[in-house]
């Protein structure tokens, strides 16, 4: 689905990424694991073209290197952000709806209103509050339902339960799941060990803008010197 070989970023003189290379595959769960300032926030939005990138990114076979971020959007790249850009003023189903793309119809995606009220039923609940009101937890719920509505086949989310109290987290991790049953392919950005190990069928780590470990959840958890040199604080 997703396929991200050789990728290298700057800020200014800064040389962020220094050759990641994932894939995600169609319906997986895969964690971007590190400490903060590793690139891993740099490599969604490198992948999403809010960062220019080199190397190649393949989605579904097509490069997007070089494309525009809407243009990546539309070819069904989803990203939420770790800061959970959501429109205050604006109710909560309208939040909702401004996750169609152009031209796309409710009917033709595999989400719809009340599937996202299903999943999270505080949102329901809200659907006609001002989203300026919503609690962390809701606004998270918010931004990743309403990069749904665009109906993506790969969702990058990154650092979804920070600042979340544990209930909540679960939640999150639940919804995630559920987005994965449904086929759609996920690149978790995280740092709470326990959900990214709990709910990935793999994970990476990085450190220093490189990809210093690939495998399953149970092998990170087995190999002692990567979690303590690229993992624990």
């Amino acid at each position: 689905m997703l396929n991200v070989s050789d990728l290298h970023a700057y800020y200014g003189k800064s040389h962020i990424l220094q050759g990641v290379s994932l894939t995600v595959g169609e319906g997986e769960i895969v964690a971007l694991l590190g400490r903060n300032g590793v690139g891993r926030s740099t490599t969604c939005k490198a992948i999403m073209g809010e960062v220019p990138p080199s190397g190649s990114i393949l989605f579904k076979g097509t490069e997007m290197v070089g494309r525009k971020p809407f243009e990546i959007a539309q070819a069904g790249i989803g990203y939420v952000p770790e800061n959970r850009d959501i429109f205050p003023g604006l109710t909560t189903r309208q939040n909702l709806l401004l996750g169609l793309k152009p031209g796309q119809r409710q009917a033709d995606s595999r989400w719809s209103l009340e599937d996202m009220f299903d999943l999270f039923s505080n949102l329901k609940e809200r659907a006609d509050v001002e989203a300026s009101v919503l609690s962390g937890g809701e606004k998270q719920m918010l931004t990743i339902c309403r990069t749904l509505m665009g109906d993506p086949s790969v969702i990058m989310i990154d650092e979804p339960t920070e600042g979340l109290a544990p209930k909540v987290v679960h939640q999150v991790a639940e919804l995630l799941e559920q987005i994965a049953a449904r086929g759609v392919s996920i690149l978790l950005v995280e740092q709470k060990l326990t959900i990214a190990m709990k709910i990935s069928k793999r994970v990476y780590v990085m450190g220093h803008g490189q990809i210093v470990f690939e495998g399953a959840p149970g092998e990170l958890q087995d190999d002692d010197d990567v979690r303590k040199q690229w993992l624990e604080v």
